[in-house]
C-alpha cells in the first residue's frame, strides 16, 4: 500500500478522508493548508497526494506543482466542489491525474487511488513539462457531468481529431466548439461556424466550398467557402444531421481529401481544417433509418461528446441564474435581486430548452420582476408564460403589447435588444410593433 498526502482544510471532510483510507490499509499524512503542505513535499517525496482546490490565498493547484517538482510521478487526484472549465484545463495540463467532482462516494476515491497505484507501477518516469496560462471561457458548471465533460475536452483539445458534439438544443454546442478551438493549437487561426440547418440545401454547396462568378444565377462575383475560410483554423458544422442525404456524399468526399472545388471552377483547393459537428439529433439512429450515411457517420464519430442538458445538471442552476443575474444587472443598470424561494422554484424546473432558456429567462426576468424582485411567483409567472407561447390566442394580445412596450421602454427602445429579452426574432418583434401601429 501507498503513502499518501491529504490536503484538506475542512476539518470533518479530512477525518474523514483519513478514517476511510486508513481503514483500507494506506499510510496517510493530513494537513491543512497550502503552506503546510508544500512543506510537506519539500521533505518528503509521495506518491499519491489528494487535495482540495480551494484552500486559502493559494490553491491545490500550487499543491499539484509542489509534488510533481519533488516526484514528478506522483499521482495528483485533485477534489472541488467548485470546479470550472479553467481550473480543469490547468489542473489536466499540469499533470493532474484525475479531477473528482464534490460531493463523490467514498468507494470512487478508493477506486481512483487504486488506479493510481496502477498506473505508477507501469508508467516510466517523464519530465514535468511547463505550460503557459490558459485562455478563460464563459462557460459554467460546477456540476459531476460538466466536469467530466472538461476533461474529456482537455484530452481532446490538442489533437486535430473531428469531434462530434451531442446535446438538445439550448445546451451550449457551439460554445463546447469555441473552448475546444481556443484550447488547441489552432487557436490563432479562423473558428468558422456553419449552421447547416438554416442553409437551403441549393445554397449549402456554394456556402461551404465556394462559386466562381458566374457560376449559377446571381453569382456576381467569385465567393471564397467557409472551408477556404476556415484554413488552418476549425470549421464547426452546426446541425449536422439537417444536411441533404445528397449533399452527405459531397462532404465525406472533402472529409477524407481534404479539398475543396468551388462551384464553376476547373481546379480544387487544398485545406487544412478541424471539423467539429453538432447535432441535436440521433444520428445512429437515422443511420438506421437509411436517412444518414453511415460512411460519413464513421468520419464524423471519431471523438462523440454529449452535452448534458440542464436537468441533468441541478447543481449548476444557482451558478448560472446568478451569473446572469449579474450580467443583466450591470448591463441594463438595475439592482434585481434573487431571492431563495425563486432559486428553488429554478431548482425544480426541468428546463426543456436548456440554458439558453435559463439565460433567456433571467434576462426578462431582471428587467420585469415585479418591484425587481425574483421570487417564487415571478419564476412560475415567467416559466408559465414560456412554457404557453405556443399557445397563446387574441385574448392576451393585450397582455402581449403591454409586456412588448414595458420591455421596449426598458432597453431604451433597443429593438435587437427587446426581441432577445422577448425570446423572439428581430422580423416577428417588428410585425408584432406593425400590429400595435408602434413600427
Amino acid at each position: 500500500m501507498s503513502s499518501l498526502l491529504v490536503v484538506e482544510d475542512d476539518g470533518s471532510v479530512r477525518n474523514t478522508l483519513v478514517t476511510f483510507l486508513e481503514l483500507e490499509g494506506y499510510q496517510v499524512e493530513a494537513v491543512s493548508t497550502t503552506r503546510e503542505a508544500i512543506e510537506r513535499l519539500a521533505a518528503k517525496a509521495y506518491p499519491i497526494v489528494v487535495s482540495d482546490i480551494y484552500l486559502d490565498e493559494r490553491t491545490g493547484l500550487d499543491v499539484l506543482d509542489a509534488a510533481r517538482h519533488a516526484n514528478p510521478r506522483c499521482a495528483v487526484i485533485l477534489m472541488t466542489g467548485r470546479g470550472s472549465m479553467e481550473t480543469v484545463m490547468r489542473a489536466t495540463e499540469r499533470g493532474a491525474f484525475e479531477y473528482l467532482a464534490k460531493p463523490f462516494e467514498l468507494d470512487d476515491l478508493l477506486e481512483t487511488v487504486k488506479r493510481a497505484e496502477t498506473t505508477l507501477a507501469a508508467q516510466e518516469e517523464e519530465p514535468e513539462q511547463d505550460i503557459d496560462d490558459l485562455p478563460e471561457t464563459e462557460t459554467i458548471g460546477f456540476s459531476s457531468p460538466m466536469v467530466d465533460l472538461y476533461k474529456t475536452i482537455a484530452r481532446v483539445a490538442g489533437t486535430d481529431a473531428t469531434v462530434l458534439l451531442e446535446g438538445e438544443t439550448g445546451t451550449g454546442k457551439e460554445m463546447v466548439a469555441r473552448m475546444i478551438h481556443r484550447m488547441s493549437r489552432r487557436a490563432s487561426q479562423p473558428f468558422q461556424p456553419v449552421d447547416c440547418g438554416s442553409i437551403a440545401p441549393t445554397l449549402l454547396e456554394s456556402e461551404l466550398f465556394g462559386a466562381k462568378k458566374g457560376s449559377y444565377t446571381g453569382a456576381d462575383r467569385d465567393r471564397v467557402g467557409m472551408f477556404e475560410a476556415a484554413n488552418h483554423g476549425t470549421i464547426f458544422l452546426d446541425e449536422i444531421g439537417d444536411i441533404d442525404f445528397g449533399f452527405q456524399l459531397r462532404l465525406l468526399r472533402f472529409l477524407q481529401e481534404r479539398e475543396v472545388r468551388p462551384v464553376g471552377a476547373d481546379r480544387v483547393i487544398k485545406v487544412d481544417v478541424r471539423i467539429v459537428a453538432a447535432t441535436h439529433r440521433d444520428i445512429a439512429k437515422m443511420v438506421e433509418d437509411d436517412k444518414f450515411r453511415d460512411d460519413l457517420w464513421f468520419r464524423l464519430n471519431v471523438v462523440r461528446l454529449r452535452i448534458p442538458p440542464l436537468r441533468e445538471r441541478g447543481a449548476d442552476v444557482e451558478h448560472l441564474a446568478r451569473y446572469f443575474l449579474k450580467k443583466y444587472n450591470s448591463r441594463y443598470n438595475l439592482e434585481t435581486k434573487l431571492v431563495e424561494s425563486g432559486l428553488k422554484a429554478m431548482t425544480a424546473y426541468t428546463w426543456p430548452g436548456n440554458v439558453r432558456q435559463l439565460q433567456h429567462m433571467m434576462e426578462r426576468l431582471t428587467i420585469l420582476a415585479p418591484d425587481h424582485r425574483i421570487d417564487n411567483e415571478a419564476v412560475r409567472d415567467a416559466i408559465e408564460a414560456t412554457d404557453s407561447r405556443e399557445r397563446q390566442t387574441e385574448t392576451l394580445a393585450d397582455a402581449e403589447a403591454e409586456q412588448i412596450r414595458r420591455v421596449l421602454a426598458a432597453v431604451n427602445g433597443n429593438k435587437s435588444r427587446a426581441s432577445r429579452v422577448l425570446g423572439i426574432e428581430r422580423k416577428t418583434l417588428y410585425r408584432k410593433l406593425e400590429r400595435m401601429g408602434l413600427a
